[in-house]
């Protein structure tokens, strides 16, 4: 049993949202749905809060209201096995309205923070040779989506 669940809280989208999130990763899904009954703070039938997992992690979406906003200070991490699974990722969470950012962050159109990054990352920027890092940091600042390869032509100085 997971102990910890994140809530993302959402103005109206909670369920649309868990439906875009469970069709972009694998071993994901949406569970039980409660809706705003009669009398309610939003219309009879609205989702109040949509249980969902992506990739085994359990999430629960909340349709609180428009008082709170997504900020960068909170963001998901994605590890990436290779260049192909960055550039899917990156393509499927910046679709239909979502915004790049750097050193391979995005939003996504809800406006939720994500880091899409390569697991040869750590070997590229904490490598042996100090300058190496250096450039590689150096290349990575000047990135939207992380490019592996260019990271790695500038850690071997090529």
């Amino acid at each position: 049993m997971q102990k910890i669940t994140p809530c993302l809280w959402f103005d109206t989208q909670a369920e649309e949202a868990a439906t875009f999130y469970t069709s972009i990763f694998k071993n994901s899904s949406i569970g039980e749905i409660s809706r705003y009954g009669e009398g309610m703070p939003k219309p009879a039938g609205t989702a109040m809060t949509v249980a969902f997992t992506l990739d085994g992690q359990n999430f629960t979406a909340l349709n609180g209201g428009p008082e709170f906003a997504f900020t960068e200070a909170v963001s998901f991490q994605v590890d990436c096995a290779d260049q192909a699974e960055v550039d899917e990722y990156w393509e499927a969470l910046t679709a239909d309205g979502g915004q790049e950012s750097q050193c391979g962050w995005l939003k996504d159109k809800f406006g939720m923070s994500w880091q899409i990054v390569p697991s040869a990352l750590p070997s590229v920027l904490g490598g042996p040779d100090p300058a190496g890092a250096q450039r590689a940091v150096a290349a990575m600042m000047q990135m939207r989506k992380i490019d592996i390869g260019v990271l790695q032509k500038a850690y071997d100085g090529e």
